[in-house]
């Protein structure tokens, strides 16, 4: 299963922001195993830009370290709105 969680930034807060988060996917990508990424959408929309973060093959349990890390980092507070979880996984090929 692959995670795609979305969110909206003030532009003020990306500078703070982009550590934060490095940190923590470091620290999930070594505890865990996964692949992560940080993405954002070129453009702004309405003052805001859009931030998107990519964890790939992760395991059971990983939701709950995730919001543990997230709380743990302070990257939170530095969000606008909510966080939005989009879960994929892979597709079989048919026999």
């Amino acid at each position: 299963m692959d995670l795609y969680i979305y969110y909206r930034v003030p532009p003020a807060h990306a500078a703070a922001l982009q550590p934060l988060l490095a940190a923590m996917q470091e620290a999930l990508s070594r505890e865990h195993g996964v692949s992560a990424a940080l993405k954002r959408r070129p453009e702004e929309k309405d003052g805001r830009q859009t931030w998107m973060e990519v964890y790939q093959d992760v395991p059971a349990g990983f939701d709950d370290a995730l919001d543990r890390a997230l709380a743990q980092s302070g990257a939170a507070a530095l969000i606008d709105g909510p966080r939005h979880t989009e879960i994929f996984e892979d597709v079989r090929p048919c026999a």
